[in-house]
């Protein structure tokens, strides 16, 4: 900037100005003509001004970049209703562009025809702020694999500064600009390893620009991670009895969600009375021919599960009649073990009696031999020299 310069920034909204008035001057004194620089949001509005000194009354003319005239001492020389002029008087020449773009780039002429002619330059420039960032998905998320995804600023100048946030952190990713013009495509690309967790966990690319005044464009983005199915059967509680119903249902997940079901009975086929609905296999008035192992099984493109279920319906007779035999059972193998033990006592005891009299006998016979001795001792007449003996008769 030279010494005879100065800039002023004001505030502006999309239909206001975001001015950097620069006055250029010919020479430090005595100069004719004065011009103001402008910068102003795209489809905003923008004010050109020309400063005049010294003006004597002669012509006036404002150019546009392509060195069109646009007005010729207040007249609309170019038909551009865009383009409206707004003062014209010996102190100052304002005009105003609505509806900028960048094509309106440049700059502007303020001629003044006098002896000498003198013109100044007002530079237009266009900011261009990012609308929200675009997602797109580069390659599929499938458990255990990896992502990739594309944040995308299309349009902005000067360029957009895209980050990819998770969880409040910063995810680090690839960044590339490619010009469009006088704008600029700005992407943030970054891969991730995915697993069935991650689904619907959330993310966000945020754009921020000068333009923004401190404020982000901001795009959500949940993971769509594919996975497998799981099936589970929520069995029934309590004991299935002749005569009860029976509702079995089916929780499956996975991602894309399996939406063919299928029920089955191990082989054998589904009772008549057998409803499917969905994930529900529904059956009324349960017998003895609804006994068996029932399957459940879902798919999606990433595979299958399944899961069974054994129904065992109960006779409530039959489990009277079960209860109630089992006391005489006991009171059976009771009376049996008594009488085995009382036979067991009557041949001990037998045995043991007549072990006792076979030994009584015995020393019997052997006194009747002593007493036969000692009769025939008495009888031959044996004297005392023999050796005297006695004996108890």
């Amino acid at each position: 900037m030279t010494p005879g310069q100065r800039s002023l920034l004001l505030p502006s909204t999309p239909s206001l100005l975001l001015r950097s008035l620069v006055l250029l001057s010919l020479c430090p004194r005595g100069q004719a003509v004065q011009a103001e620089n402008v910068t102003v949001l795209e489809g905003g509005t923008a004010q050109i001004s020309c400063r005049l000194q010294n003006y004597d009354g002669s012509i006036v003319v404002i150019q546009n970049p392509r060195r069109q005239t646009l007005f010729f001492n207040g007249t609309r020389a170019l038909k551009d209703d865009r383009f409206q002029m707004v003062l014209f008087s010996p102190r100052l020449v304002r005009i105003t562009l609505t509806n900028v773009s960048v094509s309106d780039e440049g700059g502007y002429f303020c001629q003044l025809y006098t002896d000498a002619t003198h013109h100044q330059v007002a530079t237009l420039s266009v900011v261009v702020p990012p609308e929200v960032p675009t997602v797109e998905v580069k390659t599929e998320a499938v458990e255990g694999g990896e992502v990739e995804l594309t944040c995308l600023s299309p349009r902005s100048k000067p360029p957009a500064t895209l980050r990819w946030v998770r969880d409040r952190r910063e995810i680090a990713g690839v960044i590339s600009q490619q010009e469009n013009g006088k704008t600029v495509s700005v992407s943030n690309t970054i891969r991730i390893p995915v697993e069935r967790k991650d689904n619907g966990a959330a993310l966000s690319c945020e754009a921020s620009h000068p333009a923004l005044v401190g404020q982000k464009r901001v795009r959500h983005y949940s993971l769509d991670v594919h996975f497998a199915p799981t099936v589970k059967i929520i069995p029934p509680q309590g004991i299935l009895r002749e005569g009860d119903s029976l509702s079995l249902t089916c929780s499956v997940t996975g991602n894309p969600l399996p939406r063919d079901i299928q029920w089955s009975r191990v082989n054998d086929t589904l009772p008549e009375r057998a409803e499917k609905t969905g994930n529900i296999l529904h059956m009324s008035r349960l017998s003895q021919s609804h006994n068996g192992t029932y399957l459940c099984q879902a798919h999606n493109n990433y595979g299958r599960a399944a899961d069974h279920y054994t129904l065992l319906v109960y006779d409530p007779g039959a489990v009277v009649e079960t209860h109630s035999a089992v006391p005489y059972a006991v009171i059976g193998g009771i009376l049996a073990l008594l009488v085995f033990t009382v036979i067991c006592v009557l041949i001990v005891t037998i045995w043991c009696s007549v072990r006792q009299k076979g030994s009584y006998l015995t020393h019997e016979a052997s006194g009747l031999d002593e007493h036969g001795e000692v009769q025939e001792a008495f009888l031959n007449g044996n004297d005392a020299s023999q050796g005297k003996k006695e004996y108890l008769l």
